[in-house]
Protein backbone atom coordinates (compact mmCIF):
# COMPACT_ATOMS: atom_id res chain seq x y z
CA UNK A 1 0.00 0.00 0.00
CA UNK A 2 1.73 3.43 -0.98
CA UNK A 3 1.15 6.81 0.91
CA UNK A 4 1.04 9.95 -0.11
CA UNK A 5 4.24 11.83 0.15
CA UNK A 6 2.19 15.48 1.37
CA UNK A 7 1.46 13.30 4.39
CA UNK A 8 4.88 11.86 5.14
CA UNK A 9 6.35 15.53 5.08
CA UNK A 10 3.32 17.06 6.56
CA UNK A 11 3.50 14.31 9.32
CA UNK A 12 6.59 12.64 9.97
CA UNK A 13 9.89 13.48 11.69
CA UNK A 14 12.44 11.02 11.04
CA UNK A 15 16.00 10.36 12.91
CA UNK A 16 18.39 7.69 12.86
CA UNK A 17 20.79 7.94 15.90
CA UNK A 18 23.46 5.68 16.40
CA UNK A 19 24.37 4.28 19.99
CA UNK A 20 27.91 2.89 19.82
CA UNK A 21 28.94 0.65 22.52
CA UNK A 22 32.63 0.68 24.31
CA UNK A 23 34.68 -1.02 21.93
CA UNK A 24 37.11 1.20 20.42
CA UNK A 25 36.36 0.84 16.61
CA UNK A 26 33.17 -0.16 15.36
CA UNK A 27 31.60 -2.11 12.23
CA UNK A 28 28.84 -1.07 10.19
CA UNK A 29 25.62 -2.81 10.88
CA UNK A 30 24.08 -5.24 8.31
CA UNK A 31 20.61 -3.67 7.13
CA UNK A 32 17.91 -5.16 8.06
CA UNK A 33 16.43 -7.57 5.80
CA UNK A 34 13.27 -6.70 6.83
CA UNK A 35 12.83 -3.15 5.45
CA UNK A 36 10.11 -0.99 7.88
CA UNK A 37 7.99 2.28 7.06
CA UNK A 38 6.00 4.07 9.58
CA UNK A 39 4.66 7.15 10.49
CA UNK A 40 3.94 8.69 13.58
CA UNK A 41 1.37 11.89 13.97
CA UNK A 42 -1.21 13.47 16.58
CA UNK A 43 -4.26 12.15 16.62
CA UNK A 44 -7.52 12.29 18.37
CA UNK A 45 -9.34 9.14 20.25
CA UNK A 46 -11.09 8.07 16.86
CA UNK A 47 -7.50 8.48 14.91
CA UNK A 48 -4.89 10.54 13.09
CA UNK A 49 -6.12 14.45 12.85
CA UNK A 50 -4.79 16.90 10.54
CA UNK A 51 -2.43 18.61 12.86
CA UNK A 52 1.36 18.89 12.31
CA UNK A 53 2.49 18.83 15.78
CA UNK A 54 0.50 19.26 19.35
CA UNK A 55 0.80 22.70 20.38
CA UNK A 56 -0.87 22.94 24.23
CA UNK A 57 -0.97 25.81 26.45
CA UNK A 58 -1.23 24.89 30.33
CA UNK A 59 -0.93 26.45 33.83
CA UNK A 60 1.56 25.00 36.53
CA UNK A 61 0.30 21.87 38.01
CA UNK A 62 -2.11 21.10 35.11
CA UNK A 63 -2.39 17.43 33.24
CA UNK A 64 -3.75 17.37 29.97
CA UNK A 65 -4.36 14.01 27.84
CA UNK A 66 -3.75 13.68 24.17
CA UNK A 67 -3.44 11.14 21.42
CA UNK A 68 -1.00 9.58 18.77
CA UNK A 69 -1.48 7.37 16.05
CA UNK A 70 1.32 5.07 14.68
CA UNK A 71 0.59 3.51 11.82
CA UNK A 72 2.38 -0.12 9.94
CA UNK A 73 3.04 0.18 6.42
CA UNK A 74 5.10 -3.28 6.30
CA UNK A 75 3.80 -6.74 6.01
CA UNK A 76 4.77 -8.00 9.33
CA UNK A 77 3.49 -7.30 12.88
CA UNK A 78 5.97 -4.50 14.69
CA UNK A 79 6.69 -3.71 18.33
CA UNK A 80 7.57 0.11 18.93
CA UNK A 81 9.37 1.55 21.72
CA UNK A 82 7.45 4.88 22.43
CA UNK A 83 9.64 7.54 23.67
CA UNK A 84 9.71 11.81 24.62
CA UNK A 85 12.64 13.72 24.86
CA UNK A 86 13.16 17.27 25.04
CA UNK A 87 13.38 18.98 21.55
CA UNK A 88 15.02 21.19 19.95
CA UNK A 89 16.57 23.09 17.02
CA UNK A 90 19.51 22.16 14.90
CA UNK A 91 21.76 24.39 13.22
CA UNK A 92 20.43 24.24 9.85
CA UNK A 93 16.77 25.21 11.85
CA UNK A 94 15.15 21.95 11.70
CA UNK A 95 12.87 20.27 14.71
CA UNK A 96 14.79 17.42 16.90
CA UNK A 97 14.80 15.90 19.97
CA UNK A 98 17.28 14.47 22.27
CA UNK A 99 18.69 11.04 21.31
CA UNK A 100 18.59 7.94 23.67
CA UNK A 101 21.89 8.74 25.35
CA UNK A 102 21.04 11.93 26.72
CA UNK A 103 19.12 12.84 29.44
CA UNK A 104 15.70 14.84 29.65
CA UNK A 105 15.56 17.95 32.02
CA UNK A 106 12.82 19.71 30.72
CA UNK A 107 9.34 19.14 28.44
CA UNK A 108 10.68 15.49 27.51
CA UNK A 109 10.42 14.30 31.41
CA UNK A 110 6.40 16.15 31.52
CA UNK A 111 4.97 13.73 28.93
CA UNK A 112 3.94 10.20 30.30
CA UNK A 113 3.48 7.45 27.50
CA UNK A 114 3.56 4.00 27.49
CA UNK A 115 6.90 2.33 26.70
CA UNK A 116 6.10 0.34 23.20
CA UNK A 117 3.16 -0.56 21.10
CA UNK A 118 2.38 -3.88 19.22
CA UNK A 119 1.52 -2.36 15.35
CA UNK A 120 0.07 -4.81 12.96
CA UNK A 121 1.16 -5.07 8.76
CA UNK A 122 -1.34 -2.30 7.11
CA UNK A 123 -2.35 -1.41 10.67
CA UNK A 124 -3.23 1.87 12.98
CA UNK A 125 -3.20 2.08 16.33
CA UNK A 126 -3.85 4.92 18.52
CA UNK A 127 -2.21 5.52 21.99
CA UNK A 128 -2.91 8.10 24.51
CA UNK A 129 -0.40 9.93 26.84
CA UNK A 130 -0.63 12.65 29.30
CA UNK A 131 1.41 15.93 29.50
CA UNK A 132 2.04 16.74 33.21
CA UNK A 133 2.79 20.65 34.23
CA UNK A 134 5.18 20.69 37.33
CA UNK A 135 3.56 23.28 39.40
CA UNK A 136 6.87 25.01 39.95
CA UNK A 137 7.29 25.56 36.13
CA UNK A 138 8.50 28.53 34.58
CA UNK A 139 5.97 30.79 32.26
CA UNK A 140 7.26 30.52 28.28
CA UNK A 141 7.63 27.40 25.95
CA UNK A 142 8.97 24.06 26.70
CA UNK A 143 9.83 22.12 24.02
CA UNK A 144 9.72 18.30 23.57
CA UNK A 145 9.39 15.30 21.02
CA UNK A 146 7.68 11.98 20.97
CA UNK A 147 8.81 8.92 18.77
CA UNK A 148 8.15 5.51 18.45
CA UNK A 149 11.11 3.69 18.06
CA UNK A 150 13.20 0.84 16.39
CA UNK A 151 16.28 -0.95 17.13
CA UNK A 152 17.87 -3.29 15.21
CA UNK A 153 21.15 -4.82 16.16
CA UNK A 154 24.05 -5.15 13.10
CA UNK A 155 27.79 -6.29 14.91
CA UNK A 156 29.01 -3.94 17.37
CA UNK A 157 26.69 -1.63 16.73
CA UNK A 158 23.01 -0.98 17.86
CA UNK A 159 20.53 1.55 15.45
CA UNK A 160 17.85 3.33 16.60
CA UNK A 161 15.06 4.48 14.05
CA UNK A 162 12.99 7.45 15.37
CA UNK A 163 9.88 8.64 13.43
CA UNK A 164 7.63 11.36 15.32
CA UNK A 165 6.63 14.76 16.12
CA UNK A 166 7.02 17.76 18.22
CA UNK A 167 5.46 19.00 21.18
CA UNK A 168 5.25 22.14 22.14
CA UNK A 169 4.34 22.85 25.89
CA UNK A 170 3.57 26.58 26.62
CA UNK A 171 3.14 27.57 30.22
CA UNK A 172 0.62 30.39 31.05
CA UNK A 173 2.50 33.01 32.28
CA UNK A 174 4.38 36.35 31.23
CA UNK A 175 5.77 35.56 27.53
CA UNK A 176 8.83 37.28 26.67
CA UNK A 177 9.95 37.77 23.41
CA UNK A 178 13.98 39.29 23.01
CA UNK A 179 16.09 38.77 20.48
CA UNK A 180 19.59 40.12 21.37
CA UNK A 181 22.43 40.60 19.38
CA UNK A 182 25.97 39.31 20.12
CA UNK A 183 29.27 39.12 18.37
CA UNK A 184 28.90 41.74 15.86
CA UNK A 185 31.85 41.81 13.33
CA UNK A 186 32.56 44.39 10.01
CA UNK A 187 34.61 44.66 7.48
CA UNK A 188 34.74 47.01 5.03
CA UNK A 189 36.07 46.01 1.37
CA UNK A 190 36.80 48.66 -1.28
CA UNK A 191 35.59 48.64 -4.30
CA UNK A 192 38.29 49.28 -7.23
CA UNK A 193 36.15 51.65 -9.29
CA UNK A 194 36.77 55.08 -7.01
CA UNK A 195 33.44 56.51 -8.33
CA UNK A 196 31.65 53.87 -6.30
CA UNK A 197 31.16 53.02 -2.67
CA UNK A 198 32.93 50.10 -1.04
CA UNK A 199 31.07 46.86 0.81
CA UNK A 200 30.49 46.14 4.34
CA UNK A 201 30.14 42.56 5.39
CA UNK A 202 28.44 42.25 8.52
CA UNK A 203 28.08 38.96 10.56
CA UNK A 204 26.27 38.66 13.80
CA UNK A 205 24.51 36.17 16.28
CA UNK A 206 20.82 36.40 17.32
CA UNK A 207 20.23 34.71 20.63
CA UNK A 208 16.84 33.93 21.77
CA UNK A 209 16.62 35.31 25.80
CA UNK A 210 13.25 35.35 25.61
CA UNK A 211 11.49 32.24 27.33
CA UNK A 212 8.77 31.91 24.05
CA UNK A 213 9.39 30.52 20.05
CA UNK A 214 10.26 33.64 18.15
CA UNK A 215 10.61 34.39 14.68
CA UNK A 216 11.56 37.93 13.72
CA UNK A 217 13.69 40.35 11.62
CA UNK A 218 17.15 41.97 12.03
CA UNK A 219 17.68 45.34 10.22
CA UNK A 220 21.68 46.70 9.68
CA UNK A 221 22.30 49.94 9.34
CA UNK A 222 25.49 51.42 8.01
CA UNK A 223 26.61 55.06 8.55
CA UNK A 224 29.92 56.13 6.32
CA UNK A 225 29.85 60.10 5.68
CA UNK A 226 29.71 62.13 8.80
CA UNK A 227 25.45 62.11 9.88
CA UNK A 228 24.32 60.08 6.81
CA UNK A 229 23.05 56.63 7.46
CA UNK A 230 21.19 55.35 4.26
CA UNK A 231 22.49 52.09 3.54
CA UNK A 232 19.99 49.07 5.08
CA UNK A 233 20.34 45.37 5.21
CA UNK A 234 17.21 43.60 6.31
CA UNK A 235 17.58 39.37 6.97
CA UNK A 236 14.81 36.99 8.42
CA UNK A 237 15.59 35.48 11.63
CA UNK A 238 14.42 31.87 11.33
CA UNK A 239 12.56 30.12 14.24
CA UNK A 240 14.38 29.81 17.40
CA UNK A 241 13.38 28.23 20.69
CA UNK A 242 14.56 29.93 24.17
CA UNK A 243 18.05 29.58 24.22
CA UNK A 244 18.55 28.78 20.44
CA UNK A 245 21.47 30.76 18.63
CA UNK A 246 21.50 31.60 15.04
CA UNK A 247 24.71 33.43 13.29
CA UNK A 248 23.62 35.53 10.24
CA UNK A 249 25.88 37.46 7.80
CA UNK A 250 24.80 40.26 5.09
CA UNK A 251 26.60 43.12 3.38
CA UNK A 252 25.50 46.50 2.52
CA UNK A 253 26.62 47.64 -1.00
CA UNK A 254 27.49 51.52 -2.09
CA UNK A 255 29.24 52.71 0.97
CA UNK A 256 31.46 55.60 0.89
CA UNK A 257 33.90 56.15 4.15
CA UNK A 258 36.04 59.05 5.32
CA UNK A 259 37.97 56.30 7.49
CA UNK A 260 35.38 55.26 9.99
CA UNK A 261 32.21 53.08 9.55
CA UNK A 262 29.64 52.70 12.14
CA UNK A 263 27.13 49.59 11.97
CA UNK A 264 24.19 49.21 13.95
CA UNK A 265 22.46 45.72 14.05
CA UNK A 266 18.78 45.73 15.48
CA UNK A 267 16.29 43.35 15.94
CA UNK A 268 12.69 42.87 16.46
CA UNK A 269 10.99 39.30 17.61
CA UNK A 270 7.32 37.89 16.56
CA UNK A 271 5.85 35.25 19.01
CA UNK A 272 5.09 32.22 16.97
CA UNK A 273 2.45 29.15 18.45
CA UNK A 274 -0.31 30.34 20.52
CA UNK A 275 0.82 34.13 20.96
CA UNK A 276 -0.51 35.17 24.20
CA UNK A 277 -2.14 38.81 24.65
CA UNK A 278 -0.15 41.34 26.56
CA UNK A 279 3.55 39.28 25.72
CA UNK A 280 6.20 41.38 26.57
CA UNK A 281 8.36 42.24 22.97
CA UNK A 282 11.81 43.61 23.52
CA UNK A 283 13.99 44.70 20.76
CA UNK A 284 17.69 45.11 20.92
CA UNK A 285 20.57 46.44 19.22
CA UNK A 286 24.28 46.21 18.78
CA UNK A 287 26.58 48.81 17.55
CA UNK A 288 30.60 48.39 16.26
CA UNK A 289 33.03 50.83 14.74
CA UNK A 290 34.94 49.80 11.92
CA UNK A 291 37.77 51.72 10.45
CA UNK A 292 38.37 51.38 6.46
CA UNK A 293 41.12 53.25 4.32
CA UNK A 294 39.09 53.94 1.08
CA UNK A 295 42.20 53.13 -1.41
CA UNK A 296 40.44 53.62 -4.56
CA UNK A 297 39.22 57.13 -3.74
CA UNK A 298 42.64 57.89 -1.98
CA UNK A 299 44.17 56.80 -5.27
CA UNK A 300 42.58 58.78 -7.25
CA UNK A 301 42.98 61.66 -4.54
CA UNK A 302 46.61 61.23 -4.72
CA UNK A 303 46.64 60.85 -9.09
CA UNK A 304 44.42 63.94 -8.84
CA UNK A 305 47.34 65.95 -6.86
CA UNK A 306 50.15 64.70 -9.28
CA UNK A 307 48.25 66.51 -11.86
CA UNK A 308 47.46 69.53 -10.01
CA UNK A 309 51.19 69.95 -9.12
CA UNK A 310 52.69 69.30 -12.42
CA UNK A 311 50.39 71.49 -14.37
CA UNK A 312 51.55 74.15 -11.25
CA UNK A 313 55.13 73.48 -12.10
CA UNK A 314 54.29 73.84 -16.03
CA UNK A 315 52.66 76.94 -15.79
CA UNK A 316 55.59 78.30 -13.34
CA UNK A 317 57.89 77.21 -16.00
CA UNK A 318 56.00 79.40 -18.74
CA UNK A 319 55.61 82.08 -17.00
CA UNK A 320 59.06 82.23 -15.60
CA UNK A 321 60.49 81.46 -19.40
CA UNK A 322 58.14 84.75 -20.36
CA UNK A 323 59.63 86.67 -17.81
CA UNK A 324 63.07 85.69 -19.06
CA UNK A 325 62.42 86.52 -22.35
CA UNK A 326 60.62 90.26 -21.77
CA UNK A 327 63.85 90.95 -19.64
CA UNK A 328 65.83 90.38 -22.38
CA UNK A 329 63.44 91.96 -24.97
CA UNK A 330 63.43 95.17 -22.85
CA UNK A 331 67.46 94.99 -22.13
CA UNK A 332 68.05 94.24 -26.13
CA UNK A 333 65.58 97.44 -26.53
CA UNK A 334 67.81 99.36 -24.38
CA UNK A 335 71.20 98.25 -25.91
CA UNK A 336 69.92 98.62 -29.23
CA UNK A 337 68.91 102.77 -28.17
CA UNK A 338 72.24 103.51 -26.86
CA UNK A 339 73.82 102.29 -29.88
CA UNK A 340 71.98 104.33 -32.24
CA UNK A 341 73.05 107.58 -30.06
CA UNK A 342 76.87 106.61 -30.34
CA UNK A 343 76.61 105.88 -33.94
CA UNK A 344 74.48 108.67 -35.57
CA UNK A 345 75.55 111.89 -33.24
CA UNK A 346 73.67 114.39 -31.74
CA UNK A 347 70.23 113.55 -31.16
CA UNK A 348 67.51 115.39 -33.04
CA UNK A 349 66.82 118.98 -32.07
CA UNK A 350 69.80 119.68 -30.07
CA UNK A 351 71.55 122.95 -30.34
CA UNK A 352 74.51 123.65 -32.26
CA UNK A 353 77.60 124.71 -30.01
CA UNK A 354 78.73 128.34 -30.46
CA UNK A 355 82.60 127.23 -30.87
CA UNK A 356 81.46 126.10 -34.28
CA UNK A 357 80.06 128.61 -35.53
CA UNK A 358 82.96 130.76 -34.66
CA UNK A 359 85.17 129.19 -36.94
Amino acid sequence: MTVSPLRRVLTVLAVVTLAVTAAPAVAAAEPDPKALTWTVQPASPSGPDQRRWINASLDPGQVVTEHLAVRNFSRNAVAFSLKAADGYLTDKGRFNMLSSDRPSVDGGTWIDVQEKVTVGPDETRVVPFTITVPKGATPGDHPAGIAATVTSTGGTVNVESRVGFRVMVRVNGTAQAALSVRDVSATYTSSWNPFAGGTVRVRYTVENDGNVWVSGTSRVAVSDLPGRTDHDATSQVEELLPGGRRQIETRADGVWTLGRVRTTVSTSPTVLGDAQAGAEVRQASATVTTWAVPWAQLALLCLVAALLLGLRAVLRHRRRRLARLLARARQEGRQEAQDSVLVGGAPAGAEPDPGDASR
